[in-house]
């Protein structure tokens, strides 16, 4: 056996532990999704411990083998794709390496690729080959083994010492922890920093002066919770909420598959208009849900439009016409739509169960092939918005088809022209020219088309075959169309209504399913504290995060369900508690002990996403245009609506919205998402400090203040109750004043509306 210089040795160990230790649930998802199901079908059977004759020297099932390498070197390095073998094989950089050698791997997958070992070459800990082999599976026992698994408790509320700080059973919970481990709960908020944390967490704006004066003003004991009804009845309200929902159906304006471009599709506005009404009018979640998986078939004179959540999703076409480019876009687009189910609305990774048997988690690679079933019965269409007369559907049809029906006359009459003699070419030229005429009346009298809505509608009721090592073109054993057993049990009953969706909806909306209602407030509870109970809100399996406060998890999403699943109620809950209504000021020893704040005893500050800090910066300038819903916006740096109105395209580098959008940490919209991560970058402050959208909305400010206000003195108060929701110190007035002896109101201006105070929630 050769041995390895001890420096390349140390090297291959360090890369190895990065990989093992370091990875976070979002890469290890990445991988199991995204590179290991390509391994599996085009390298294992030459690079990997089930090869009958190992290729190269080289071993592509751990991740050891990829950066020792082959007899060609290193097939990897890690952070960088420029300089790996591997990036370069498939690539086809390289003639005399390219890899697969059948044929190249699409663009998407190369793209991924480079992705994954930009990441730094993530691989779960375990690095044994992959084996496909049959698992025997224990139900019952597997359903005990992990707590997201397990059936929600009817937890009883602690007794807690501290009996004056509580305001509700939430708070007990969270108390009884701080309690067990010596810790004080922060004081309380002030009254302009709650009202501040409620406005932008309930509307995504800031409160108004006259808002700010009438809560701090009211000396009722229901004063916050006034404040709370007031902002949870504002039309801003369901703007807010919708758009959290809209990540997590991957929503955009186009389909924007990597293999059919990124056209926009001009009604898709109507499912993203749908959700915020669903959500102001605070219909069950359970409904909410439901309407959006079979809301075609359950609801078809409300809800159809629903199904958006669906058709919007990434739909990929044949890469090339060729049997095996219809096979790989009908897996992507299937991935997606099970992938979005499975993590959007259970928090599970399903979609690493593709090419074999989830890796961690108890579900087995017939159940994912017993979900894409429902949607492979499932087909995308135009259809009229429900109220359309019959007679403007059927006029609007005729109309086209006569048109089409010349069209192919004329096609035909020019095509025997060329051939079949001179004698007749006269004739010939003649009829042409008078179909010609009768086209272009034709054309002329289509009567408008009616207006239409992108959702789906059934197209089968058959079950899928497992498709081998995640190749549509290798079917193995037939997966009848059911509900994870893992939820379900052993046996669960098949799906007979056509495609499924029915029952699918009905199975995950089941308030006994112990995952969509933890999944749900665990989401809600992220949005209002910064954190989440369970911090990988869309992982609840092995690879995820445990919850820090279990019991409250459990009992929050108990009376979600018994509130009749109102968002609305569960907001109360939520934000009425002391809990939500602490300050974020440190305590020394509190941070020693808990610098994390795993045990809730202060609120963390958080910084404003993109859309709340735009919209907040062109609320505070009095720009803000609140005309709700419609067809998106192409203007989002030069127009006043509100950010949710604004373009958002699945590829990323079409619309000016994509690169701001991106530069603050928007997410993509090619996969579900639930939850924004926040990033700091130099970019980032630069576009504060030079862009023309910060110094329009600098030049808005400083003339808002120079109407308003009188004197210099007072502009500053006024900016910092505009901006602040406080009064200036006055130091903070002095260095003000000093500043703008110096330099124009309009660079004051941009300091503040580029301030950390005003991107930061307290």
């Amino acid at each position: 056996m050769t041995r390895l210089p001890a420096l390349t040795a140390i090297y291959f160990c360090f890369v190895f532990k990065a990989v093992a230790d370091d990875a976070t649930p979002q890469q290890l998802d990445f991988f199991e999704s995204k590179i290991r199901p390509v391994l599996v079908e085009h390298c294992y059977a030459c690079h990997s411990a089930q090869a009958k004759k190992l290729k190269a020297g080289l071993r592509l099932d751990h991740p050891e083998g990829l950066t020792q390498g082959g007899d060609s070197g290193p097939a990897v390095t890690p952070g960088s794709p420029e300089r790996s073998l591997l990036n370069k094989a498939i690539g086809y950089h390289d003639s005399s390496i390219a890899m697969p050698p059948k044929a190249k791997l699409n663009e998407r997958v190369i793209a991924d690729f480079e992705q994954w070992v930009k990441m730094g070459l993530p691989w779960p800990k375990q690095a044994e080959p992959v084996v496909v082999a049959k698992r025997e599976w224990n139900w019952p026992e597997l359903q005990q083994s992990h707590w997201s698994f397990r059936p929600m408790q009817h937890p009883a509320v602690p007794t807690v010492k501290n009996k004056a700080w509580p305001r509700s059973d939430l708070d007990r919970f969270i108390l009884a922890k701080l309690e067990a481990a010596g810790i004080e709960p922060s004081s309380a908020a002030d009254r302009q920093t709650l009202l501040r944390r409620a406005s932008y967490d309930l509307t995504g704006l800031p409160p108004t002066m006259e808002e700010s004066d009438a809560f701090v003003n009211d000396p009722s004991p229901d004063a916050f919770a006034n404040v709370v009804e007031r902002l949870l009845a504002s039309p801003r309200y369901g703007e807010r909420w919708g758009r959290y929902w809209l990540d997590v159906a991957r929503y955009s304006d186009g389909l924007g598959g990597f293999l059919d471009g990124s056209e926009l599709k001009g009604d898709a506005w109507r499912y993203r208009d749908w959700v915020v009404q669903a959500i102001n009018r605070d219909l069950p979640f359970d409904h909410f849900v439901k309407a959006q998986l079979a809301g075609d078939v359950l609801y078809p004179d409300d809800d159809a439009i629903a199904t958006g959540f669906l058709a919007l999703g990434p739909t990929y076409q044949s890469d090339g016409g060729t049997e095996e480019g219809k096979a790989i876009a009908q897996s992507e687009t299937l991935d997606d739509r099970v992938d979005t189910v499975a993590r959007g609305l259970l928090g599970l990774t399903i979609a690493c169960a593709r090419c074999h048997d989830h890796k961690f988690d108890p579900i087995p690679q017939q159940d994912y092939y017993s979900l894409a079933g429902v949607f492979h019965n499932t087909r995308n269409v135009d259809q009229a918005l429900p109220g359309t007369p019959k007679e403007v559907i059927e006029r609007y049809t005729a109309a086209k088809k006569a048109v089409a029906e010349l069209e192919k006359q004329i096609s035909l009459k020019k095509e025997k022209k060329k051939i079949g003699k001179p004698a007749v070419r006269g004739n010939e030229d003649a009829e042409i020219a008078q179909k010609m005429a009768q086209l272009a009346v034709l054309k002329k009298n289509v009567p408008e088309k009616y207006s239409t809505m992108h959702v789906v509608e059934e197209s089968g009721h058959a079950d899928m075959a497992v498709a081998l090592r995640g190749n549509l073109l290798k079917p193995g054993e037939i997966a009848p169309r059911r509900f994870l057993k893992i939820v379900a049990g052993q046996a669960p009953e098949t799906f007979r209504n056509g495609s499924g969706r029915v029952e699918l909806a009905e199975a995950i909306m089941h308030p006994e399913n112990p995952l969509t209602a933890r999944v749900m407030v665990n989401r809600v509870w992220m949005q209002h504290f910064g954190r989440a109970l369970v911090r990988t809100p869309d992982n609840f399996g092995k690879l995820g995060d445990k919850p820090t406060h279990p019991e409250l998890l459990d009992w929050l999403a108990r009376r979600f369900i018994e509130s009749g699943w109102s968002l609305k109620q569960l907001h109360r809950t939520i934000m009425l508690s002391a809990a939500y209504q602490m300050s974020s000021r440190i305590n020394g020893r509190n941070f020693a002990q808990d610098g994390d704040n795993r045990l809730i005893w202060r609120m963390d500050p958080r910084r404003l996403d993109v859309e709340a800090w735009r919209d907040g910066l062109l609320a505070v300038t009095k720009s803000l245009d609140v005309t709700a819903g419609g067809p998106a916006t192409q203007s989002l740096l030069d127009g006043n609506r509100r950010t949710l109105y604004s373009v958002i395209s699945r590829n990323g580098d079409k619309f000016q919205s994509d690169d701001f959008l991106r530069l603050f940490d928007f997410p993509s919209a090619r996969a579900t998402s639930a939850k924004r991560h926040t990033s700091i970058v130099p970019q980032q402050f630069l576009f504060m400090m030079n862009s023309s959208f910060m110094q329009k909305r600098a030049k808005a400010l400083a003339a808002r203040l120079n109407e308003e206000a009188q004197d210099s003195h007072s502009r500053i108060e006024l900016a910092y109750r505009l901006l602040f929701d406080r009064a200036p110190t006055s130091d903070e007035t002095r260095a003000a004043s000093a500043f703008l002896e110096q330099a124009p109101i309009e660079q004051y201006a941009q300091v503040l509306l580029s301030s950390n105070e005003f991107l930061f929630l307290r």
